[in-house]
């Protein structure tokens, strides 16, 4: 049996009109082609669930699942993915319209969360085991070919999820993934060639350490050696679990200067920020290959492209910015004709893995850091109806009375509502998915176009 959206829709002698609503009244159509002509099934009634001819098995996008066999013959549809490192669009199409697209916002917290179980665990082991041998490359799993940092690999598997969500609901016949490799050394130096990509900045120096020492000229970005303090230390712009030890993260400090910030008495000029991160950039040089031979693995019809093309695309039909726009020229159809909408999706973290929280209470207990699995028959990232607006269940109390906010993280009466004023409307996905109003036409003319 085969899940098809409302939206789907299809020219020719006789189309039929599909489902905008979510009634129980409303009728259900399915456009099929089959010999030339349009084949049009339809449940007339939702309420009448006696005949068992279809159900709903998804509330967004709004989906509906046929109870019995209908003819094969379907429209051709084709799936353009924007692959990126913070967002990926997705756009399926027909030549005629657009059936489903979506903007997806991706984790970026996953380096600071293991950053951050890396500390615990390293205090727990000395507070535990203080005769442990220090363990550094005995790890078996960094070993291995084809290995992959967690932070990469979660944003890899989002791609998949993302992919397959659409095939569940959708026949697919083409996949295009538009991929990007970057020049790094290109980003930094226009004018590098050659040898010059061998002889980096840090070329003849020991380490960072005594590179930025050179490039500052040994001397306090903060006071300009007023203090006279001749220990310099080398200070960390963004923390290191985040910005980690690149060059453009690091700054020179005299011991003064750098004790006084850490205390508080002192405020870096703010002329002082971090350097371009290439950290987007590195990823989609990693993400590019992994993610094409994994699609291939699964799909028949995988094609790449590449920005260049999609960018003369958008300019060529006039269209606007946007991560699900792109993803619409990528899949080859851009003159086709939009919903008018489009699906938000945030990744959401659904489980944390701390057990206990890191206060400790009187007499050396700890709080419980997880609530149950089930609470008042709600879970977490739930979504609920309150006051005739749709929320998610972002904390849940004991007592039933729940944090629920919006889509972008807002409390609702101070994060305290009780269980028995909301209404249960679909259970947690690890995609927090809300419908918005697709971008205005027509966009801004461009004056040219790329070749």
């Amino acid at each position: 049996m085969r899940m098809i959206t409302p939206e789907i829709t299809i020219k020719g002698n006789s189309v039929g009109r599909i489902l905008r609503n979510q009634s129980k009244r409303a009728s259900l159509a399915y456009p099929i082609q089959a010999a030339g002509s349009v084949r049009i099934h339809i449940v007339r009634n939702i309420k009448n669930r006696k005949e068992k001819k279809a159900k709903v098995v998804k509330r967004c996008p709004f989906t509906i699942q046929l109870l019995y066999d209908s003819t094969r013959y379907v429209q051709e549809i084709n799936l353009g993915i924007d692959a990126g490192s913070k967002h990926i669009g997705v756009s399926a199409t027909t030549k005629e319209k657009v059936l489903y697209e979506a903007d997806v916002e991706l984790r970026n917290d996953i380096v600071d969360l293991i950053s951050t179980r890396r500390e615990l665990r390293h205090l727990r082991r000395i507070r535990k085991t203080r005769y442990r041998k220090a363990r550094f490359n005995n790890r078996v799993s960094t070993k291995k070919t084809g290995w992959l940092a967690p932070s990469v690999k979660q944003k890899i598997h989002t791609h998949l999820t993302v992919i397959n969500n659409v095939y569940k609901i959708l026949p697919i016949k083409n996949l295009i993934v538009e991929t990007a490799s970057f020049n790094i050394q290109k980003i930094k130096n226009p004018d590098i060639s050659g040898e010059e990509y061998q002889q980096g900045e840090q070329k003849d120096f020991w380490n960072v350490r005594e590179y930025v020492l050179f490039r500052d000229n040994h001397t306090c970005q903060c006071c300009k050696g007023k203090s006279k303090d001749k220990v310099l230390n080398v200070h960390h712009i963004e923390s290191r679990k985040i910005g980690g030890n690149a060059p453009n993260n690091l700054i020179t400090l005299c011991e003064t200067c750098h004790k006084g910030y850490h205390n508080g008495s002192v405020k870096l000029p703010k002329s002082i920020h971090r350097g371009v991160s290439f950290r987007d950039a590195a990823f989609m040089g990693i993400m590019r290959k992994t993610l094409l031979s994994e699609l291939r693995k699964i799909y028949p019809n995988v094609k790449e492209t590449y920005g260049y093309i999609t960018k003369d695309t958008r300019i060529t039909h006039n269209l606007p910015k946007d991560h699900y726009v792109d993803a619409r020229c990528i899949s080859g159809n851009p003159d086709a004709k939009p919903l008018g909408y489009y699906f938000y999706q945030k990744k959401a973290r659904c489980h944390n893995r701390q057990i206990q929280k890191m206060s400790i209470l009187r007499g050396g207990l700890r709080k419980n850091n997880q609530a149950e699995y089930l609470v008042k028959g709600f879970r977490l990232f739930d979504k609920v109806k309150h006051n005739s607006k749709e929320y998610f269940i972002f904390g849940r109390r004991k007592t039933g009375y729940f944090d629920i906010r919006n889509f972008f993280g807002e409390k609702v009466n101070k994060g305290s509502v009780s269980y028995k004023k909301l209404k249960f409307l679909e259970t947690r996905h690890n995609m927090l998915t809300e419908r918005r109003k697709a971008i205005s036409y027509p966009a801004i003319k461009a004056e040219g176009s790329l070749a």
